[in-house]
């Protein structure tokens, strides 16, 4: 670009180009200068334009937003209030919940860890070195729901009544299906514990079998339906 050739310039001078240059300035770098920028805009840049005026065509540039622009921020400002995890200015916060009713609540999550098929067969047989997969895992997957809370920064510490785990192995595509359920009765939902205690499970069951296999993968965990509270009962797939 033209811009390297041009010399640092310390002087106050007010015009961006000028017709009327010092003499340090050789009157043929600027007529290459100019014809750069017919090449580059279309036109030779006017002989006299002082910086308030640059900067003021800057400025209007700048305020100038398309109307799609601003729609867009409107609806992601909408969206960030629907968060009751984000504050009033985008910061992370705690949910309070003490003038919410205690409610029976449940949570239901599964996942899969798919082994292939030499793992799976070992992990049926019971033969891998670590002992016992399925068992272990289910015990991890409980120990890991009552340590939600510990784990998700801004989840509840919730006095939970049940958790179930159980894990079954499926030839059909050589993997482990697991189940997690989790209950309380209180003021918040349990669904953070019910998927913590299947995704626990599942990398357990990596971990016991990880020494046969490093391409066992965990795959779907999700949640798969919750009763209580104000939203009442929930299911994946409206049933």
């Amino acid at each position: 670009m033209f811009l390297r050739r041009f010399p640092a310039v310390t002087s106050t001078a007010k015009r961006a180009f000028s017709s009327k240059i010092s003499g340090e300035i050789d009157l043929r770098i600027l007529n290459e200068m100019n014809q750069e920028m017919q090449s580059i805009f279309g036109a030779e840049p006017p002989a006299s334009m002082d910086y308030p005026e640059l900067n003021s065509s800057f400025e209007s540039l700048q305020s100038t937003k398309p109307e799609s622009s601003m729609q867009y921020e409107q609806v992601v400002t909408e969206d960030i209030s629907k968060l009751t995890h984000v504050g009033v200015s985008g910061e992370a916060q705690m949910v309070d919940v003490s003038s919410k009713d205690n409610t029976k609540r449940t949570a239901l999550a599964c996942c899969k860890v798919v082994l292939g098929k030499r793992v799976f067969d070992l992990v049926l047989a019971n033969q891998m070195g670590k002992g016992d997969v399925l068992g272990v895992a289910k015990i991890a997957g409980i120990n890991g729901a009552k340590q939600t809370s510990g784990l998700i920064p801004l989840c509840h510490n919730i006095a939970l009544t049940h958790v179930r785990v159980d894990l079954r192995l499926n030839p059909e595509d050589f993997s482990v299906d697991i189940e997690g359920e989790a209950s309380c009765t209180g003021k918040t939902g349990v669904e953070m514990e019910a998927m913590t205690a299947v995704s626990v499970a599942g990398l357990t069951v990596y971990d016991m079998c990880k020494a046969a296999s490093k391409d066992i993968s965990i795959t779907d965990v999700r949640l798969e339906r919750k009763t209580g509270g104000k939203s009442g009962y929930w299911s994946r797939g409206g049933e």
